[in-house]
């Protein structure tokens, strides 16, 4: 099982607002995003909480910092970024973000105000892999 199948069993089982906290903790662990790092370069757009996301290469793997002004966002984007985690820019490029997400169905969990940014989170990641990988 992987990590994220390991978030939804978990997600799965519980009411809504313990899915809340469950997307909080996650945010929680995210590595600390240093404040020089969050630029207008790395928010991302359309967003309605201020997301910043940066990539960061270790050899041959892409991995990202990520934080948000808003607790269950930034929670999104660790849940985001956990489809992505540990692989190579051109692995990521082939990851099909959205199904991996699906089972959350967090357009119905969520209001839309707090999921109207994943698509841009995710087209970010694409694109930044995309970069790295050529």
């Amino acid at each position: 099982m992987t990590a994220l199948d390991d978030i939804f069993e978990e997600y799965d089982f519980l009411d809504a607002d313990d899915r809340y906290r469950l997307l909080i903790d996650l945010g929680k662990e995210l590595p600390v995003m240093p404040d020089a790092l969050k630029t207008d370069a790395t928010l991302v757009r359309g967003c309605s909480a201020s997301v910043w996301v940066y990539p960061v290469t270790d050899a041959e793997k892409l991995t990202f910092l990520a934080d948000s002004n808003a607790a269950i966002t930034k929670g999104i984007i660790a849940l985001v970024l956990k489809t992505v985690e540990g692989k190579a820019a051109s692995e990521i490029g082939r990851t099909d973000i959205e199904s991996a997400l699906a089972p959350f169905d967090l357009k119905n969990q969520l209001s839309s105000n707090r999921t109207q940014g994943i698509p841009n989170m995710i087209a970010l990641i694409r694109e930044t892999a995309a970069r790295y990988a050529s």
